[in-house]
């Protein structure tokens, strides 16, 4: 099933892990894009309801967990027959691979795993969960050291139906409890003895027992005592050791009876006071255990005639009579309770010692033959298709590899045949979001795909440059390597417009203009500043002036006057001008340059036939005058200056001087002279 997706999300990467009811597949969550487990029922069982109960209650049981030393469960769901569970993949490795690698572990590394596991099994019992296979396959350590429980595919509530079954006992035979194991419910302590058994194993590198069936280990731990673990290990402290024993009796009661309260005793079992405590002692007699009777003895009491001799003949009959009641009804007790304890051996022999069956051994056969041959043998072959490994031939619907070979299995066992699916094209991986360069650069030689056959096109976009955007193939198309063309299509960035002129509008109207051109996404910037420029209005724009190039979503910073500066002062000057001759038109035109105009501004320009009078705005500053002009038909009759002095306010009424430009008449223009006087014009305490 590698490559596929399932849900429309979960894309399955490679085959992980497996048990007797699903397969373990390391995905992808390519809405979150974050690497999940994905959990899948075995195919032999979509069609077994009460399977998919089961695996249902296992996503119901595992999802109501919430507690970082259990593995989260993320998604549930069906996919035509598949059905699947997502949860948190852990990226590390099983204390089953850590015990063989390491083995014995030193007592503090087992310590600190295993609070951890009964940390998990305190939250699980807390919520009414009893796990019921802890086993160090189902125990992971992340790559930061941290121990996560999984795998509760055999959990119940403790308020559930019973999941045992006649002839079958769910869970892992070397670390059963005895109860489990004799067909009895399963609590919280049969938990905790496992635990008890796999620390055994993390302190001595050793199972505490072993035998060739199921049936054998099984019978161990309901009848047989272990060796003690510092007999293998003598650097384990008594205190540990202590624990062991405890979590490890056969009769329950003498366990202990909550994960916290042994989560306290090895939590506390390594301290300098605890290490050499004595050793923990138990009563030799356990209820759990199978107890002889002792044989029943009859009495020697005679009859006696109390009346003598006339009685001979009765009294000697009576006694004889009497001696053999007693141990009649003793042998057949005896017989009863012997009979009862074989009837109880063959009860617990039949749920632990199903019928086995040797796995025949199909590789290099097709799969129609195999799954046959499978059948047969009383187990159900479960198929796998997919590529052969790296340069093997393997024809197509043949099988390359099974699990397991050569070995004896429970009758209806599933044997996992894998067939190859021949040749098959490989797949085209998605490079949209990717760099063009790096495409080129890390994954044309993996796919071998020369360049010279990857065509670029490059299209306006969004997306930063350079950013493939779309591909051809598609993405999970196959393709040849031989023959292939791929063309991908690479960001130039957003496509560019002029930018418009913003200034003398408000940022209102600025952002309607750039709206109208194309530039809607592009970010206003507004910064106040004071000005010579009417209050509100734009008088700058940075850093794309008219008419220059800007993509769309680019900042724009834009200057607005909050009004005049502090050292500016506006005033109005008064100008009386006259026509060559009354009556008779005359053009005029009045031209000004002050701190508003660098250059000279034709204020005016219009024909008059009478005398009018002009009010000529201008603004000033402490170092910039303003210089008025006047041309009668393109003729400069009259040329007058005002300074900072003059306009002030508090200069008003202020005795006036000659200025360069004037002679001192009225303010006023008249036709005829050569170039026309003019007076202080009273009203604006100006000069000419």
């Amino acid at each position: 099933m590698t490559g596929e997706r399932l849900g429309g999300r979960y894309r399955l990467l490679e085959r992980i892990g497996g048990g007797g009811m699903a397969v373990v597949y390391r995905a992808l969550d390519t809405v979150l894009n974050r690497h999940v487990a994905v959990k899948i029922l075995r195919s032999q069982y979509v069609h077994d309801e009460e399977f998919i109960q089961r695996f249902r209650r296992e996503a119901r049981s595992a999802a109501s967990l919430s507690h970082p030393n259990v593995v989260s469960v993320y998604d549930v769901g069906q996919d035509g027959d598949t059905h699947y569970i997502v949860m948190e993949y852990v990226e590390g490795k099983t204390l089953n691979e850590l015990i063989r690698e390491r083995a014995p572990l030193s007592p503090e590394e087992a310590v600190r795993i295993a609070v951890q596991i009964c940390d998990a099994l305190d939250h699980a019992h807390a919520n009414g969960i009893i796990h019921r296979d802890i086993k160090p396959h189902n125990i992971l350590i992340s790559k930061g050291g941290w121990v996560k429980v999984t795998d509760f595919g055999i959990a119940r509530a403790a308020d559930a139906s019973q999941l045992t079954h006649t002839g079958t006992v769910v869970g892992s035979v070397h670390y059963v409890s005895p109860e489990y194991a004799k067909g009895l419910p399963a609590g919280a302590q049969s938990d905790l003895y496992s635990l008890g058994i796999v620390l055994y194993q993390m302190l001595t590198g050793k199972l505490p027992f072993n035998g060739e069936s199921p049936i054998s280990v099984a019978l161990k731990h309901v009848q047989e005592s272990f060796e003690e673990p510092r007999k293998l290990n003598p650097a384990i402290p008594q205190s540990l050791e202590n624990v062991v024993l405890k979590a490890t009796r056969k009769n329950r009661n003498e366990r202990y009876q909550t994960a916290a309260e042994m989560m306290e005793d090895l939590e506390t079992c390594l301290s300098p006071a605890r290490r050499n405590e004595p050793k923990r002692l138990f009563l030799e007699e356990d209820d759990e255990q199978t107890k002889v009777m002792p044989a029943v003895r009859s009495g020697r009491d005679r009859a006696v005639d109390p009346s003598g001799a006339g009685g001979q003949a009765e009294s000697g009959e009576t006694p004889r009579r009497r001696r053999w009641v007693r141990p009649t009804i003793g042998i057949a007790f005896v017989l009863a309770v012997l009979v009862g304890t074989w009837f109880g051996v063959q009860y617990v022999l039949g749920m632990l010692n199903p019928e086995e069956v040797m796995v025949p051994n199909v590789v290099g056969k097709r799969v129609d033959v195999a799954e046959r041959e499978i059948r047969d043998a009383k187990l159900v072959p479960e198929i796998i298709r997919e590529e052969p490994p790296e340069g093997s031939d393997v024809p197509a619907d043949v099988v390359f590899k099974q699990d397991p070979v050569d070995i004896r299995k429970v009758v209806g066992s599933s044997v996992v045949l894998y067939v190859s699916a021949g040749k098959q094209a490989p797949r085209m991986p998605g490079f949209v979001g990717m760099k063009y360069d790096d495409v080129i650069r890390t994954q044309l030689d993996r796919l071998g795909i020369p360049e010279n056959r990857v065509r670029k096109m490059e299209v306006a976009s969004d997306q930063p440059a350079g950013v493939v955007v779309a591909q051809d193939p598609a993405e999970g198309a196959e393709f040849d390597p031989a023959s292939v063309e791929l063309t991908l299509s690479v960001s130039k960035g957003p496509d560019k417009v002029p930018m418009p002129d913003l200034r003398g509008y408000t940022p209102d109207e600025a952002k309607r203009i750039l709206r109208e051109n194309r530039l809607e996404r592009s970010v206003l910037k507004v910064e106040e500043m004071p000005s010579l420029n009417e209050k509100g209005k734009i008088f700058k724009q940075f850093p794309y002036n008219p008419g220059d190039p800007v993509a769309p979503g680019e900042t724009i910073t834009v200057f607005v006057s909050s009004g005049l500066p502090d050292d500016v002062v506006e005033g109005t000057v008064n100008l009386q001008v006259f026509p060559v001759k009354e009556g008779v038109e005359s053009a005029v035109r009045i031209q000004i340059m002050d701190a508003r105009h660098a250059e000279w501004f034709t204020w005016s320009d219009e024909r008059i036939s009478e005398a009018k009078v002009y009010r000529v705005p201008v603004t000033v500053t402490r170092d910039r005058a303003a210089a008025i002009q006047v041309y009668v038909d393109d003729k400069r009759v009259s040329y007058i200056t005002r300074s900072y002095a003059d306009l002030r306010p508090e200069s008003s009424g202020a005795p006036q001087s000659p200025s360069a430009g004037g002679t001192g008449a009225s303010d006023q223009a008249k036709a005829g002279s050569s170039l026309p006087s003019a007076s202080p014009d009273r009203q604006e305490g100006g000069r000419d």
